[in-house]
């Protein structure tokens, strides 16, 4: 037999709940705005002793794994510029920037 009253309380009619206006965060390769899915990308490797995270889009990052070792970002750093020195990824960045922020796409394999 179903139950009366939910023992957690009762629900919330989800219309009137006030949502407050989700931040809009850019993403620290392509400068684009982030959109539903967003990576925590280490700019140094866990594995280098990075601690320090920053907001990408998937395919971002999945560019910037596809082009540089784990040593390589260890010497970018936090520099972003330094990364954009590289034509492969300067070629994504200019591509990507008329994109949705939703937009997903196959990457290129690793080119070593």
């Amino acid at each position: 037999m179903a139950r009366k009253h939910s023992k957690h309380g009762p629900y919330e009619d989800p219309e009137s709940t006030a949502e407050e206006p989700v931040a809009v965060v850019a993403c620290w390769l392509c400068g684009r705005p982030t959109g539903k899915t967003i990576v925590w990308h280490h700019p140094v490797p866990k594995s280098r002793g990075g601690r320090d995270v920053v907001p990408m889009h998937p395919i971002c990052q999945q560019t910037l794994t596809a082009n540089f070792t784990n040593s390589e970002l260890q010497r970018h750093a936090m520099d972003v510029e330094s990364l954009l020195a590289n034509p492969a990824v300067r070629k994504f960045v200019d591509w990507v920037a008329n994109k949705d922020p939703d937009f997903t796409a196959t990457t290129t394999k690793k080119q070593r």
